[in-house]
């Protein structure tokens, strides 16, 4: 079996003989880059090397790499595929727009193409700044319902400030998305392993990711009530981010089932920003990070795994861990992987640090956007 992972320097010979020595093997391969946001402005040589071997490029930009049980703010993991297939890269990408129809008219004719002994996977990564992306997720599912297995993150830079996170051979661009339509095989599992407290409040005004009000008061106003009843803490703007990630907010979802939001900006108007929507007139509950030791997250995401998507023993695991969750765990983030490595039997765990994950707790559930989750899968190329 051919490692089709590779976490290599940004250095123009290495990356040119793996990729020569690739190409030689596939040639109709396509490569997955992902690109730690240190490392972004080399893209133009990955775009111009891909060029000149004739190999379909697609990639992001991210906070961090993850390299087994390490962090990397260097180098560039480049993931192949062996027969590239249906890529693309939109543009001005907005629920509110005629986005959504486009991209899904888009999709649509190749799904079937690409069904390999199984429904593909439609793999997308945003760009984390854009306010609607769970809007989006939902209108491509009303579109394209059941016909392929749904997975995706958040692509940018952990300032929270808008910068080109997408790329292809040729581009480089913000505000957009990047779908991949993979093999069956190559369906994903999240989870977050955040249990809901019984108190519940209510999101009384919201307009995208921002929350205006909760039970008709100024939202940061409550969210500073009850970062106080939690731990006693004084909540100021300068502080905010810094208790954000210990105390996210958790949507209530009709089968019982909790989606994190983590807020990370505050208005002049006393709204907060979350990354990934929050419809209005949602049920709120206010989470409590779990430390290491009391989470279930990586015992829950392995047996599914293992039961609910062809077993990951053996075989390279594509990992996205989310960059508030690496946060809110500190040091402990590191043992979390070594323990997700353990569990799962993957033989190397490659991905990147995330900034929001979309997709489900089990096969086939509904596709959703999430925060602090792990989304993973195995890369058997």
């Amino acid at each position: 079996m051919t490692d089709a992972m590779e976490h290599v320097p940004f250095e123009e010979t290495i990356i040119n003989d793996l990729l020569q020595n690739w190409h030689s093997q596939w040639p109709g391969m396509g490569v997955v880059a992902l690109v730690p946001e240190a490392e972004r402005n080399h893209i133009p040589l990955l775009q111009t090397l891909c060029h000149q071997h004739n190999i379909p490029l697609a990639g992001a930009v991210f906070p961090a790499l993850v390299t087994d049980d390490s962090w990397s703010n260097t180098g560039i993991w480049l993931l192949r595929l062996n027969q590239q297939p249906p890529v693309f890269l939109f543009e001005n990408v907005s629920a509110l727009s005629g986005s959504v129809h486009n991209m899904a008219e888009t999709l649509d004719p190749f799904i079937d193409l690409t069904d390999h002994g199984g429904k593909p996977t439609l793999f997308m990564i945003f760009d984390g700044m854009m306010p609607d992306i769970g809007r989006i997720v939902d209108g491509l599912y009303l579109r394209l319902a059941d016909g392929v297995h749904y997975a995706g993150l958040n692509a940018g830079s952990e300032t929270f400030q808008p910068i080109p996170c997408l790329f292809d051979e040729t581009k480089i661009i913000q505000n957009g998305a990047l779908c991949l339509l993979l093999p069956a095989w190559a369906s994903m599992l999240l989870e977050h392993g955040y249990p809901a407290p019984e108190k519940v409040i209510s999101v009384t005004s919201a307009e995208s990711n921002r929350i205006i009000s909760i039970d008709w008061q100024p939202a940061f106003d409550v969210y500073k009530h009850l970062i106080h009843d939690e731990c006693g803490a004084e909540l100021t703007p300068d502080n905010f981010y810094q208790y954000a990630c210990y105390f996210p907010f958790g949507i209530l979802q009709a089968n019982n089932e909790v989606v994190v939001r983590i807020p990370v900006a505050i208005h002049h108007d006393g709204s907060i920003v979350c990354v990934g929507d929050v419809p209005a007139n949602a049920s709120l509950v206010l989470l409590r990070a779990p430390s290491l030791q009391d989470s279930q997250c990586v015992k829950q995401l392995s047996h599914r795994l293992q039961t609910d998507i062809p077993s990951t023993t053996g075989w390279p695991l594509l990992t996205f861990y989310c960059a508030a969750r690496r946060i809110h765990l500190e040091n402990d983030s590191l043992k979390e992987l070594a323990n997700l490595k353990k569990c799962t039997g993957a033989t190397r765990l490659a991905g990147a640090l995330s900034l929001g994950e979309i997709g489900s707790r089990r096969a086939w559930g509904y596709p959703m956007f999430h925060s602090a989750a792990l989304l993973c899968g195995s890369w058997k190329y």
